[in-house]
């Protein structure tokens, strides 16, 4: 009877750890990481918003994720105590980024995210990490466009709740303005000559002309209109992530991490970084 109740007990116990393997399976196939297992998984979850079509900065193929708001996201997630296997990545369309943070549904936002006074009044920021310029995308064979001046009576494409969008409106009227939810599909219309121009950061619009189904078709003006500084999105008043975050980002430029980043992801759209601005040093946080 003893040897009988001993294997119970013994099969009992191999069920019992059978099935907690699955339920730590079932948890980790949940996360959208995406990358390799090497970041590994502390077990403190965190939802982070990014763009999912930006070449170079915010990309998704597949379960994959790549770009230099993911890598920095990466970052600041592990010395946050978060590691890849953590990270649920969650699509972060520019008009939808106040609501996401409000409501809970992201934890913190890296999606070439303009630090600016109006969002200010719903979000907090911190950061910046990346200070970018606003420009112009345009078909390779186009000529007639050399900057923001020359836009007067073309139809020019931009993303609904961007910066980029508000600053046409505001300094040029002349402009026939489209807004689409995303940026490739601005690009897409571009392509098709359903417009004119694209107008986003310079960052963007490098990626996007270097992808290779674009390459010789598209091309980027090189004539900046503006300063976009981007932060990280946090919810209102979270001033000790604030400052979690920037220590974060100052050891990742201290470390050359955040070099090897910006090399990595946009270098090969032969993007030239404005080093009198870059890297930026955070601000203080409020």
């Amino acid at each position: 009877m003893k040897v009988r109740q001993l294997c119970v007990v013994l099969a009992a116990s191999a069920l019992t750890l059978g099935l907690a393997g699955c339920g730590d399976s079932a948890n980790d196939s949940g996360s959208g990481s995406g990358g390799d297992a090497s970041g590994g998984s502390t077990g403190k979850a965190v939802k982070i918003g990014i763009k999912f079509d930006q070449p170079g900065l915010g990309l998704k193929k597949g379960n994959d994720y790549a770009g230099l708001d993911v890598d920095v996201a990466k970052y600041v997630a592990k010395e946050l105590g978060s590691g890849e296997g953590d990270i649920t990545w969650v699509q972060a369309p520019s008009a939808q980024r106040e609501t996401l943070i409000s409501t809970g549904q992201v934890d913190m936002i890296f999606a070439t995210y303009s630090i600016t006074d109006k969002r200010k009044e719903t979000v907090s920021f911190a950061g910046p990490y990346f200070v970018a310029g606003q420009d112009l995308l345009v078909r390779g064979d186009d000529s007639s466009i050399t900057g923001p001046e020359t836009l007067t009576g073309k139809k020019l494409c931009s993303v609904t709740g961007s910066t980029s969008a508000q600053k046409v409106k505001d300094k040029y009227p002349g402009v026939q303005l489209q807004e689409f939810g995303t940026y490739s599909e601005c690009v897409a219309a571009l392509v098709s000559k359903g417009v004119d121009a694209l107008t986003t950061d310079n960052t963007i619009l490098a990626g996007y002309a270097s992808q290779d189904q674009y390459k010789g078709k598209l091309k980027v003006v090189g004539k900046t209109f503006s300063e976009e500084r981007y932060g990280v999105g946090i919810k209102k008043g979270d001033t000790a992530l604030c400052e979690k975050i920037n220590t974060a980002l100052t050891k990742m430029v201290s470390s050359g991490d955040w070099q090897k980043a910006v090399d990595a992801n946009l270098g090969p759209a032969g993007f030239k970084v404005d080093t009198a601005v870059n890297p930026p040093k955070p601000d203080a946080c409020s």
